[in-house]
C-alpha cells in the first residue's frame, strides 16, 4: 500500500476474517502494519519490467547424473528376510492392494 492511502484497521480485520482468522483486537495494528509491509513488498515486485524475461522451474541448473548400471554384489536372503516384518517362504508378505474380484 501506498503511504497516501494506508492499509485501515477495519481493512485488515476484513482481510482477517476473509482469511478465516481469529485476530483479537489488541493484534489487529500489529497485522495492519505487517500487511502493509507485505503488500510495500508485492508492490515493489509489480514494479519490475520482466519484459522478455522466461520463467524458470527453479533456480538452479539441475543435470541428471546418469550412471552405467553395473552389478555388484547382493543381500543375503537371510538378512532380508531377518529385517521384514513379515515374511510367507522365501518372499516378503505385502498387504492385498487388488480385489480378488477385478471383473467390471
Amino acid at each position: 500500500m501506498s503511504e497516501t492511502h494506508p492499509l485501515t484497521t477495519q481493512e485488515t480485520a476484513h482481510v482477517a476474517k476473509l482469511a478465516r482468522l481469529a485476530v483479537p483486537a489488541d493484534r489487529i495494528e500489529a497485522m495492519r502494519t505487517q500487511l502493509v509491509g507485505v503488500l510495500g513488498h508485492v508492490a515493489k515486485l509489480k514494479a519490475i519490467d520482466v519484459e522478455g524475461v522466461q520463467p524458470m522451474t527453479t533456480p538452479f541448473t539441475q543435470v541428471n547424473r546418469l550412471d552405467e548400471d553395473e552389478p555388484g554384489p547382493c543381500l543375503d536372503i537371510a538378512d532380508v528376510l531377518r529385517n521384514a516384518p513379515a515374511v510367507e517362504g522365501r518372499y516378503l508378505a505385502v498387504p492385498k492392494v487388488l480385489a480378488e474380484d477385478a471383473g467390471g
